[in-house]
């Protein structure tokens, strides 16, 4: 299966516009973990799980298949970072605790990676996917305008893969012991050209501008203005997590 890379021409802005992942869900990661020596972040992007896990673990290996995602990824003192794909991480096997793919499972050649995350994980050990869908604003107009143009007008050039991403991931085949997560939700608060710069970053918006020839994120910074107030105002911004976790070595 071939690497599909929407996010390698936006990595710099990925790595600056991207919200952060809970802390108590890497909280709750690391007590399912056996152990606490070896995390492997697969498909790390610019490494935000990656750093939240290496506080928690002796050791992280990051790994991604784009060189431009790695090029930017937020350096840390016990964080690796390798250009490998998911299904071939290069790791020794039986050698990590816990394997973790934040927002990027629905890309991958799952069967492959499974059987990846099989060889390198150790009896016992932990397998976490999570993604995030529609975000949500406090002021309700402008959520409807992020709203119309999520499903509007770049709606039809989301890649087919983003319906496993709106199904919360229910239905991805996930062939582990599953544990039953808590909920956990993302939160920020961001101004305005936070959340612009966010938007230019979705997969639905770099197929555009490759189909279309033009930019659709201008025109909807410009309606969005009008709804937000203040641009330099915070704006409360969520985002639901949906998690598959589950244990390998054990029978599902």
């Amino acid at each position: 299966m071939a690497f599909s890379d929407h996010f390698s021409g936006v990595a710099s802005e990925y790595a600056e516009f991207r919200p952060l992942y809970p802390e108590p869900l890497f909280d709750w990661l690391a007590g399912l973990a056996p152990g606490r020596e070896v995390a492997w972040d697969c498909a790390t992007g610019s490494g935000q799980a990656a750093v939240a896990l290496a506080s928690r673990f002796e050791r992280v290996i990051a790994t991604d298949a784009s060189a431009g995602q790695v090029g930017v990824a937020s350096p840390h003192a016990r964080v690796e970072y390798r250009v490998a794909p998911a299904e071939a991480s290069g790791l020794p096997p039986a050698s990590v605790d816990l394997v973790t793919v934040a927002q990027a499972l629905h890309w991958f050649d799952r069967p492959a990676f499974y059987a990846e995350a099989r060889r390198v994980i150790r009896p016992g050990g932990v397998v976490a996917a999570w993604t995030y869908g529609h975000p949500s604003i406090d002021e309700p107009r402008a959520d409807l305008l992020l709203q119309r143009f999520y499903s509007g007008t770049v709606g039809p050039y989301w890649p087919r893969e983003r319906a496993l991403v709106d199904a919360a991931y229910r239905t991805i085949d996930f062939p582990f012991a599953e544990v039953a997560p808590p909920l956990f939700e993302m939160e920020t608060s961001w101004p305005l050209t936070a959340l612009v710069g966010y938007v230019a970053t979705w997969s639905s918006v770099t197929r555009f501008r490759a189909v279309k020839g033009n930019d659709p994120v201008a025109p909807f910074a410009e309606s969005l203005a009008s709804a937000w107030g203040d641009p330099r105002r915070p704006r409360r911004i969520t985002w639901p997590l949906a998690l598959r976790v589950g244990r390998v070595g054990l029978s599902k």
